[in-house]
């Protein structure tokens, strides 16, 4: 009798440690707190971080179309396409072990993030992957994509789109595109491929030199948008209601975020209308959503894919996108910031990783230190240190 009750307080203490041990995801609609001393943060340090951060809140106009129209609106086809909100205060959570240890500002706010949409973009393109839709990431899109219907029901006729018809184009992978190599050509949404980020010399512009995919890193939201396109062809409706089946509800995500598209980004799938996402806030549009549901995300992603032990994306593919572009070692699958050699953040681990979007919007995924950061309308100058004075205030 006595081993047997022996061998049920062995379990009991086994049971108990496993718990401790055990990493924490929070409920839908709810999340725990610790204290940072609790978590093993020195308090002080911690409100330095914090102080240093709502002190280094980004200078632009708080209207995002006033700020679009000061900057990318300069650009040849600057105008704006799509929808823009302006923003809230400065603001960040801080989860430690999966637990809020600090927060500030407005993280129930529902903002832009601009170019983090990217990182969810990315995400349902591993998504068609894993679920069979896109066989290998090394297949060519033209593949997958021909034509594209354009909704146009005030016209006559039908219109289409080839996105992948020239030439060039053709020999366009989903791997290339996924890592900004891919050096797409074209038009698309009224938004020729040169005019996002313009050569300073303007007779490149229409004759520019094409590279061959794979070879040269280009930063490009025109060419972002055309992945959005071919994924929202493989998957055959739209992109947000795959991320919120698939993704958002099993996370725990609010129902307050939105992923838009531009007024012209309408296309035809089975004779019904659906929009086509854009992959961040250059000319309007992209993903506008709160502080802890990027946390969540982040988490998901820091995590693995792994979801308090559901796989929701393979382990391989958040692997691949954390894998380093040859042409860029900074960069991975779309929007995963590398650390590589740690130019990017000199204080974190090599293998942390941020989504980060204009603003600066940023989710810092740290996997050494248990660490999921989002912070919301820093100055992008403020963003190492910020994460140094972080680091440091960890014991």
């Amino acid at each position: 009798m006595k081993r047997i009750l022996l061998f049920f307080c062995l379990l009991l203490q086994i049971n108990l440690l496993f718990s401790q041990l055990s990493t924490y995801f929070p409920v839908p609609g709810s999340w725990e707190k610790r204290s940072p001393e609790a978590s093993g943060f020195d308090t002080a340090r911690l409100n330095e971080a914090i102080r240093f951060a709502i002190s280094n809140e980004s200078k632009n106009p708080r209207s995002m179309e006033q700020n679009h129209i000061r900057t990318f609106g300069k650009e040849p086809f600057g105008k704006a396409i799509g929808y823009f909100a302006d923003r809230g205060d400065a603001t960040g959570i801080i989860i430690h072990k999966g637990y809020i240890i600090a927060e500030w500002g407005e993280p129930s706010r529902v903002d832009m993030t601009h170019s983090v949409a990217k990182s969810f973009l990315s995400t349902v393109v591993g998504l068609a992957v894993d679920n069979g839709l896109i066989k290998n990431t090394n297949d060519t899109v033209a593949n997958y994509v021909t034509a594209v219907q354009l909704y146009r029901p005030d016209s006559r006729g039908l219109h289409f789109i080839r996105p992948f018809e020239s030439d060039h184009n053709k020999r366009i992978t989903w791997e290339t595109m996924l890592r900004q190599t891919s050096d797409w050509e074209g038009t698309l949404w009224e938004k020729p491929d040169w005019a996002d980020r313009p050569d300073k010399d303007s007779t490149k512009w229409y004759n520019r030199e094409r590279n061959k995919p794979g070879a040269v890193f280009e930063y490009n939201d025109v060419r972002v948008n055309a992945m959005a396109l071919a994924a929202t062809m493989v998957w055959k409706k739209a992109l947000p209601e795959v991320l919120k089946e698939k993704i958002m509800t099993p996370i725990g995500a609010s129902d307050t975020w939105k992923w838009e598209g531009y007024y012209n980004s309408i296309i035809e799938i089975d004779r019904k209308p659906v929009t086509s996402v854009s992959g961040g806030g250059h000319w309007g549009g992209g993903m506008f959503i709160n502080a802890y549901d990027m946390a969540r995300f982040g988490l998901l992603t820091l995590h693995k894919g792994n979801w308090n032990g559901q796989q929701l994306i393979s382990e391989k593919w958040i692997s691949q996108s954390t894998t380093p572009t040859t042409a860029n070692i900074e960069y991975g699958y779309m929007n995963f910031f590398l650390n590589t050699d740690k130019k990017f953040l000199p204080a974190a681990p090599a293998t942390a990783f941020v989504h980060i979007g204009n603003g600066t919007n940023m989710i810092y995924v740290d996997a050494e230190h248990d660490l999921v950061v989002v912070i919301r309308w820093l100055e992008n100058n403020a963003m190492k240190e910020t994460v140094k004075k972080l680091l440091e205030s960890l014991k």
